[in-house]
């Protein structure tokens, strides 16, 4: 559905720049206001505003999406970083946001619904916004619902499987919405208001609940293969996995040879892994083929 919508898009003239009609579809997806809904060119374009909305510090429990970072350092916001949810949760007093992604990416973990709770109040406490980064949730084996208090970002090009097309969409209360909001008119183009209109279709989120028993099984399907390469591997929830390769990214360049694109895991704070999605198994077989040739 996501492929159709696509392709029959008007990109003639700008879309509607309050974007009403896609943010009233979205709102009503989630059981929201349309007020509570921002929509953007993609999840990274969000993080940046996010970032430059809130000012420092900003909070991170590491291993964690690099992008966050680097939206700090082009505002020149401070970060600080917890290695578990326990100094996680002590850090929120001194954060204006707190970042979680659920799953955790690159490991693909996921804090229980009891949690997320607990870190959605504790934040509200102090003054802080939590955002949950939301990217892979739908493509999650747990799938806790987020707090209604908490920031939440979605990204679902990812589980549509069109990543080329950069358009997400925050969620959060009213007011916070509307700073988030205070960004130049049509930032989201007429194929994004497009994308984001299609996934509210209910055959379009069935096309996506359908996928994700085959993306689980293909996860471990490559886990098992990596293992036979004498791989080390960490799974989680997600629909990827880490590959432990020593040098990610003398790795990456040398698979990138053989044809094969991987996620350098560098960026996450992980140079010793490569971060898999879940493949078919012909392209598993590319990639063992291809491992053992390195590993020789």
């Amino acid at each position: 559905m996501a492929l159709t919508a696509l392709a029959t898009a008007d990109p003639s003239r700008y879309p509607d720049p309050a974007y009403t009609d896609v943010r009233e579809r979205l709102a009503h997806l989630h059981r929201r206001d349309r007020a509570d809904v921002v929509v953007g060119a993609g999840a990274c374009e969000l993080i940046h505003r996010a970032v430059r909305t809130t000012g420092g510090p900003l909070l991170l429990l590491e291993p964690t999406f690099g992008e966050y970072r680097y939206a700090a350092a082009v505002a020149g916001v401070t970060v600080r970083s917890a290695r578990d949810l326990d100094a996680f949760g002590a850090l929120l007093g001194v954060a204006k946001l707190a970042v979680l992604c659920v799953p955790s990416s690159p490991g693909g973990h996921v804090s229980g619904a009891d949690v997320l709770r607990r870190l959605a109040a504790q934040a509200k406490t102090s003054g802080c916004r939590l955002l949950l980064d939301l990217a892979y949730h739908p493509l999650s084996q747990q799938r806790p619902p987020p707090p209604a208090d908490s920031w939440q970002l979605w990204a679902p090009n990812k589980a549509h499987g069109v990543t080329g097309v950069r358009a997400g969409y925050v969620l959060a209360a009213p007011d916070d919405a509307a700073r988030l909001r205070a960004a130049p008119s049509w930032v989201l183009s007429a194929h994004g208001v497009a994308f984001l209109a299609c996934i509210t279709d209910p055959a379009a989120r069935r096309w996506v609940r359908t996928s994700r028993a085959t993306l689980w099984r293909w996860r471990d399907e490559l886990a098992a293969e990596l293992r036979a390469c004498e791989v080390p591997v960490e799974t989680g929830r997600a629909n990827y996995l880490l590959a432990r390769v020593g040098d990610a990214t003398a790795t990456t360049r040398q698979l990138r040879l053989a044809g094969i694109g991987v996620r350098d895991a560098t960026s996450f704070g992980r140079p010793d892994a490569l971060r898999l999605s879940a493949q078919p198994p012909e392209s598993q077989a590319v990639l063992r083929t291809a491992l053992r040739a390195i590993r020789a």
